[in-house]
């Protein structure tokens, strides 16, 4: 199958929206949405002020929470509005994102109901389909709404702060595995990036993307639940890959009493540099100190521990 066009993808949200009252109620509200921007160090930021998020942002994700709803990603629960679109493989399917962050905003859902355990190699192959789109992933304690079904999002690559980031600072001559910390700048958090050429080699490097966790700041436990993701084809043609490895699912800002309170439950979206900020209270009061620690209370402000960033290396020898 050929690649998936812009062309196609606007299509197929403008379809929606003009079926789907409820979709196109939150889509137009985008047109509301307020942002403010600032750097954390070298790193920058959007804060952006989105009420219809407020359904991930906090969504309940425990255990007996999610056994107690009906799967919203499954077929037979989802809105009876809500199409399928094209898409290139049989055990995906493309759907518009009802509650989006951005204009452009896909969930691609896998057709098993089967839990969000670890990042889905498919992705890679998503983006080599979709180049317009960066896919991202949500670990099931670090953003994901649905941890019981797996799935991942899709954005315009445009868009998020990280990948035009991350392709300044990662050169294409510099094959496989970096950690930020090399990049010899100030960031917020610490993760890891690639750069994916063919071959043998490419194949080695992409697994290790695909057996990346995180580190529980509590228990010292090392989990795949822990983590954000993002796969994207840069216009070099290469396959890029950011993984941001989590101490946390939340900031202990979120459960501090009202008054103090932050609902900020950061995923993908907040890591590539666009914290969603769904009270307008928080927006107004959140300044580069708050988000600094956001970052700092759920990823590794500092250096990675050499037990995530161990499952990164490689031989010497293998490059590109």
């Amino acid at each position: 199958m050929q690649t998936l066009s812009t062309e196609y993808l606007n299509d197929l949200i403008e379809e929606q929206l003009l079926s789907w009252p409820e979709a196109k109620r939150n889509f137009d509200r985008l047109m509301e949405v307020e942002r403010k921007s600032f750097m954390l160090g070298d790193f920058p930021v959007i804060a952006q002020l989105n009420p219809a998020r407020i359904h991930s942002t906090g969504a309940a994700v425990d255990k007996e929470s999610v056994a107690k709803r009906p799967c919203f990603l499954c077929r037979e629960n989802r809105p009876k509005e809500q199409r399928t679109g094209i898409w290139p493989t049989p055990d995906w399917e493309l759907l518009v994102n009802p509650y989006p962050i951005l204009p452009v905003h896909f969930t691609i859902a896998a057709k098993k109901h089967t839990p969000q355990e670890k990042i889905p190699a498919d992705m890679a192959f998503m983006a080599e389909k979709a180049p317009s789109l960066v896919f991202f992933y949500n670990g099931a304690k670090a953003g994901a709404s649905a941890p019981d079904h797996l799935h991942c999002q899709a954005m315009l690559k445009s868009e998020l702060p990280i990948v035009r980031f991350v392709e300044r600072n990662h050169p294409i001559e510099r094959g496989g595995w970096m950690k930020s910390s090399e990049y010899g700048l100030k960031l917020p958090f610490s993760f890891m990036s690639a750069v994916i050429g063919p071959g043998i080699p490419g194949l080695i490097n992409l697994s290790r993307a695909v057996t990346s966790f995180g580190m529980d700041s509590l228990s010292g436990q090392t989990d795949p639940g822990l983590l954000n993701a993002f796969f994207w084809i840069s216009e070099k043609g290469f396959l890029r890959i950011v993984i941001v490895p989590r101490r946390a699912h939340r900031p202990s800002l979120y459960s501090l009493p009202e008054g103090e309170r932050f609902v900020i439950s950061p995923g993908a979206v907040d890591m590539a540099g666009i914290i969603i900020v769904p009270r307008k209270e928080d927006f107004t009061r959140l300044t580069p100190e708050i988000a600094s620690r956001v970052y700092a209370e759920t990823a590794f402000a500092g250096e990675l521990p050499k037990e995530i960033t161990d499952n990164f290396y490689l031989p010497d020898d293998i490059f590109l």
